[in-house]
């Protein structure tokens, strides 16, 4: 009869522990979600920055829908970074997300821009190349170095 009580008592135990741990890879799950969705919008909102600041630079008009068709093959770029790398899984990391990100967003939109006829010229080639690259690897290098410091 002890062992049999004792056997139900680290069963219900097991149990319990079982609950605590699914409850800890929901919060994390949600967390980890609300993470995703955060680098995603930086991600996006950067990027029209980057669109927008460009086209101020060179007073050009319409200045919505002129940032939405100049930022567009970024936009395109990026998405395709984020799908080419998982970003999802560590989204404010700047090996595994910002890199590829950066990197998705400089080749596949300037791909996308020669294949609609937009202009890629070398000095923009490199504007963005290092534009792209403080906002979308910065951002995340900042974060990781305030964890860090953080952590201390």
């Amino acid at each position: 009869m002890a062992a049999a009580n004792q056997v139900r008592g680290h069963t219900e135990w097991a149990a319990k522990l079982e609950t605590m741990s699914s409850l800890k890879t929901k919060a994390a799950a949600a967390a980890s979600g609300k993470t995703m969705l955060a680098a995603a919008v930086a991600d996006v909102v950067l990027i029209l920055a980057f669109a927008a600041i460009g086209r101020d630079a060179h007073h050009r008009e319409e200045p919505i829908l002129g940032v939405l068709l100049t930022a567009w093959p970024f936009l395109a770029g990026a998405a395709a970074g984020w799908a080419a790398s998982r970003a999802w899984r560590r989204p404010l990391s700047v090996l595994h997300a910002g890199v590829p990100v950066w990197l998705g967003s400089l080749i596949v939109g300037m791909l996308l821009r020669a294949l609609t006829a937009q202009t890629v010229v070398l000095p923009f080639v490199i504007v963005a190349t290092v534009a792209l690259a403080v906002f979308l690897v910065g951002y995340r290098l900042l974060l990781a170095v305030a964890v860090r410091l953080r952590s201390r």
